[in-house]
Formats: structure tokens, sequence, C-alpha cells
């Protein structure tokens, strides 16, 4: 693989069971370059082993005044050179290829697994730990990747040096051999210390950027409540605990680097003055003594990669951990075996409807409620499935309605149903499950959402949200030009005008052209996150990319909660008109847009308690229009309606 192939067409599927699992993994996958990498690190450490020898020769040449040994040590040493030049920038060429190339197969495995779970994956990991992950982890895995293939020609040069000084003088070879192992394997007592103060000034740095990350996506509430001064402080002593962490464990490593320079000087020593002895006895000549003197210098330069090795190794295992951590969450499919194709659906509009005290009797009504509204659905579209909302869903079968079997919430195809839920955080998890996103909170093990006969989470990721589009009720809108933000994978049925047109952004059409160049809105700049928009731009601009998507099954999660009322109907009159013969789901308690739905669907309790329209649920269900209408307790029991607690009293 070489950087220019980058990105990878498929990075694999990555061994997550521990960090040192999934560096074995990442090694296995790049075993060509680290081969390439070992070749040319050989020749480059060989070469630089094959110099003492050559300057051995070249002594002894000067002794016995050999011209021609002479001149042919000379012409040796030069190859020498060139071949250490040429190995060195080949060695550092492959190494950083393999660098790259891994972090780069890692940064698209964390890239896709961040796709693949969406806005879940922030309730399993933190948002600055998944930061942490994706930048300095990434470059600490890479680290011990491009150094493991440095080390491995090294460590095969120290052994091979070792056995030709055993053959070529062994009175001094045995002693390079039995001191070369002792060198190696001194740090290894200090490595474990070293290796925890590591971990604890990554656990520290993560926290500090985790602070940091929040204060930053909060920081006009912070302005609005004047708590700056408060967080600030705050980070201040996160990254004063992150500076004194990072020095302790800089001074184990520089500990370990002293062992490194010390152990090779004392060998070093060693072996010098048992040389002089053994040449004063004329049991060795000068020029051997000289060769293995250069010889033990030379080793010093690929003794330091053992060094690097452990510090690369002893950062990157956590690295790897916590990046495996990340990559082995899963999406959470329900349990949809055992799940009828037929979703069912409570259709009382009583106040006591959805409140049985039994469990059977709670599903008898509802699959009795499900024949009912697929006979309605058939009724009013004769197949019950509109040609323009059919599709493959990977088969030949057509999409169908949407449902939910852990409600009783039934979407009928190609149709507005807008769903009132008794508990704003249940809207926000029904529209989780509606697209398909792990349930993390409690839910797993909860039947899937079924498009038709077909279970969502069984669907491959790709052809699920092909299928099923969310838009959250907080929507992000990525930096550059509107032209950019509106060009997303859609169907081609509706254009950029028709969907700006139906979200009711005329006046942000003409905000945006006095701030462009040629007055031309479509080439105008937004900033991160649309910062430079008001809330009700941002959320219409979210909402006309959504509708130029044009999916089978679009999901609204009260996209009109930041727009005034007269905008609020016009936006609902906009959704209808576009979406019709689409299977549209709005999660809202507006009754402007309750009002232009053609099915009304209220959710308490987790259950479905009420379906029908929406002037007949305000009339018929009290606590139905006690949210829609915001009524106090007072109102109702002024208008003779039973309040809250009348209604728990009941049940």
């Amino acid at each position: 693989m070489q950087i220019r192939d980058l990105p990878y067409t498929d990075p694999g599927v990555p061994d997550v069971r521990s960090g040192p699992r999934f560096l074995l993994w990442l090694g296995r996958n790049q075993l060509g370059g680290q081969l390439k990498s070992l070749a040319w690190g050989l020749l480059h450490f060989g070469s630089i082993a094959g110099l003492p020898y050559m300057v051995g020769i070249a002594v002894e040449a000067v002794l016995d005044r050999s011209g021609g040994r002479l001149a042919l040590a000379g012409a040796l040493i030069g190859l020498l050179g060139i071949a250490i030049a040429l190995g060195d920038t080949m060695l550092h060429r492959t190494a950083v290829t393999n660098w790259i190339t891994a972090a780069a197969r890692v940064q698209q495995l964390l890239a896709r697994r961040t796709a693949m779970l969406g806005s879940a994956l922030t309730r399993r990991v933190a948002a600055g730990e998944v930061v942490a992950v994706s930048t300095g982890d990434v470059e600490k895995i890479g680290w011990f990747v491009e150094a493991l293939s440095r080390f491995a020609a090294a460590a095969l040069t120290v052994v091979l040096v070792c056995v030709g000084l055993l053959v070529y003088q062994p009175a001094l070879g045995v002693v390079v051999a039995v001191g070369i192992p002792v060198l190696a394997l001194a740090v290894l007592p200090l490595l474990p210390r070293a290796t925890r103060r590591a971990d604890h000034q990554r656990e520290k740095a993560g926290r500090a950027t985790e602070l940091a990350s929040d204060t930053v996506a909060g920081l006009r509430v912070l302005r609005g409540i004047g708590g700056e001064e408060l967080f600030l402080d705050r980070y201040r002593r996160a990254s004063q605990e992150v500076r004194t962490a990072a020095v302790r464990s800089a001074r184990m490593w520089a500990v370990i680097s002293a062992i490194q320079v010390l152990m090779p000087g004392l060998l070093l020593i060693a072996v010098l003055w048992h040389g002089v002895h053994l040449a004063r006895e004329g049991r060795i000549t000068v020029g051997e003594l000289v060769t293995v003197y250069s010889a033990i210098m030379m080793l010093n330069y690929p003794l330091r990669h053992f060094e690097e090795i452990a510090m690369a190794y002893s950062f990157s295992r956590p690295s790897a951990k916590r990046a495996a951590r990340v990559l082995g969450l899963k999406r959470t499919a329900g349990n949809s075996e055992g799940t009828s194709t037929g979703t069912s659906e409570g259709t009382t509009t009583s106040a006591e409807a959805g409140t049985s005290a039994t469990a059977s009797g709670m599903a008898a009504r509802r699959a009795q409620a499900a024949t009912a509204a697929k006979a309605e659905t058939a009724s009013a579209s004769g197949t019950g499935i509109p040609a323009a909302a059919r599709t493959t869903l990977g088969s030949a079968e057509p999409a169908g309605d949407v449902s939910d079997p852990a409600t009783g919430l039934l979407a009928p195809a190609g149709r507005l149903t807008a769903v009132v839920c008794g508990d704003p955080d249940e809207a926000g998890r029904l529209a989780e499950r509606l697209g398909g996103h792990p349930a993390f909170d409690g839910a797993a093990g909860l039947p899937s959402v079924r498009v038709g006969d077909v279970p969502l989470d069984g669907l491959p990721l790709d052809t699920a949200r092909a299928t099923v589009l969310v838009q959250d009720k907080d929507p992000v809108l990525l930096s550059g030009t509107l032209h950019a933000l509106l060009d997303v994978p859609a169907s081609g049925a509706v254009g950029f005008e028709d969907a700006l047109s139906a979200a009711q952004c005329s006046d942000v059409l003409d905000a945006l052209a006095q701030s462009s160049v040629g007055d031309d809105p479509m080439a105008a700049h937004l900033t991160e996150r649309g910062r430079s928009l008001s809330g009700g731009q941002r959320q219409r601009l979210a909402l006309a990319r959504s509708l130029v998507t044009d999916p089978e099954v679009l999901v609204l999660d009260e996209p009109t909660s930041a727009v005034d009322s007269h905008t609020e109907a016009r936006i609902a009159d906009g959704i209808r008109r576009l979406r019709r013969g689409r299977t549209t789901v709005v999660l809202t308690s507006s009754p402007l847009v309750l009002d232009r739905a053609e099915r009304v669907v209220f959710l308490a309790d987790g259950e479905v308690a009420a379906v029908g329209a929406h002037r007949d649920l305000v009339h018929s269900d009290p606590r139905y229009r006690a949210i829609v209408t915001r009524e106090t307790d007072v109102e109702r029991v002024a208008a003779g309606a039973p309040t809250d607690f009348d209604i728990e009293e009941t049940a």
C-alpha cells in the first residue's frame, strides 16, 4: 500500500478483543510494507555494522605497509557509505509510509464506526475521548507500527554483529555477546512504571480535551450566564494536572535514556580493559582491538531502537486499547424474532385508552387496532402502498408501512403522520429507533422498527440509511457554501428551489445574497455549525436539506420549534405538498403542524393511547389536549376535564 493509493477501498474488520490484538491485526495487514522496511533496515544497519571490520583491515594494512589492502579497504568503506545512505533513505521512506498508512487505516475504521453509530456514539464514549482517540492515539499507534520494522532490523543486526565478533575474535566476542543482552534488558524493570505514568498522563489529557470541547460547545450559554471564568479556572487546573503528569512521565523516560547511554559505556570500558591486556600478551592484534572497539561504538546506534520500541509500545498499547474499545461498539439490533409483520396500534380516543391494568388486554387492543389501521390504509390507497413510496430494500418487495412494535406506532406508507409524545425524551428515543440507531439507554432487546415486513436493524446500514432519514431536533450545518450544504445524495425528484420554498427560506436567501459575491445566495459561505444564522434559519435550511434528499421515509423531530406561527403553518403546508406520496413522520406538539397531518398518533407512557385527526383528538382526549394546547391543571378543572392526578388515580 502506497500513500498515493489512500484511502483504503476496504480498511478491513479489526480484531478489537484487546489493544495488543488490535496492534497485531494492524501489523498483519501491513506485512508487505513491514518486510520492505525490514529489508532496507538490514541494508542500513548491516552496512553500519560492516564499517568496523573495514576499519580493522585498513589499520592492519597500514601496520603491514600494504597499499593494496589499504586501497581495497578504502573502496569497501566507500561502498558501505553508499549503502548506508541508500538504506537510510529508503528505510525512512518505507517506515513513514507504514506510519501514515496505519494511521489512515485506523482513521477510516473510526470514521466508519462513527458513521455507523451516529449520535449514539457519545452515549458510550465522551466526545473528548473520541477526539483524543482520532488524533493523539492514532499517531501513537502509527508510531509503533513504524518503529516495529526498524527495531526488527536493529535486533537482527545486533545478533549478526555478536555472532561475527565471536567468530572474528572469540576472546573479546564472548564479552560483547554476554554484555549486549544485559544492555537490551536493563530497562525492562522500569518499563511498567513508565507505562503507568504514561497512561496517567493520557488519562489527564483526555479529561482536559473533553472539558475543552464541552466548554467550546457551550460557549454561548456560558457567556449568557457569566460562567466563562468558572470554566476557565477548571480548564487551568486540568491543564496543570496534565503538565504535572507529563513531567513525571518524562522523568522516568529520562532515566531509561540515561541507562541506555550508561550501560554501553560501561561495556566499552570493560572490553577495552580486557582487550588491552590481550594485546599486551600478544593474543590479539591492534587491528582486531580497533575492530571490536569500533563494533561496540557502532552498536550504540541500533541499540537505541530498543529504547524506542519500548517507548512506542508503552504509549501505543493504551492507545490501541482505547481505539479497540471505540471500534468494538456495535449497533444493537432489536430482537425481531417471533415478531409479526403486522404492527399493532391503539385506536381508542377516550381518556382511559391505553391504560389497561393487564398486558394481555393491551396486546389484544393493539392487535385489533393493527387490523383496523391496515384496513384504513388499504381503503385509502388501494394497495396500501403508493407507487412512489415503494423501494426494493434489497428485494423485490415494496417498502410498506413504517411500524414500531415496541410502542404500537404505525405510519401508513405514502402519508403524513404526526406523532405527539407525552414525554419529550420519549420523542427523542422514538426518533432514534425509527432511524435504526442503536438503543444504548436500556431499549436493547426490543423488537426492531419495520419498514413493510423488513426489520430495519436487519438491513445493511447503507440500505437502511438510503431508506429512512431522520432529522434531529438540533440539526448540524457544516461549514461551506449553501450549494454544498444542499448537494447531498438524493433521488433527484426534488430540486433546491422547491425544497427551499417548502421550508420557507426566502428571507434566509435574501440575507445570504447580501453577503455573497455576485448576490448569489447559493454561493454564500456558511460558518461552522451555521453559527452566523439564527436558530430558526438553521432549522429551516436543515429541513430544506432533508427535503432535497427525498428519502422513502422521512422522520422530522420538531422541525418548526424555532420559527413563528405564521411561518410554521406555511412550512407544514410545504412539507405536506412536497412529500405527497412519500412516507413522512413528524414528531411534534405544534397544533399548526398537527392540523395539517393526515393522521395523528398520541403516545403516552411508551404506548399508543389514541389515533385520529387532530381536531377530533383535541375534543376527545384530555391528555392530548393538555399537551398540544399547553393547558394547565387549573384550566382543565375549569373545563370539567380530569387532571393528571385524576388520570393516574383512575389508572
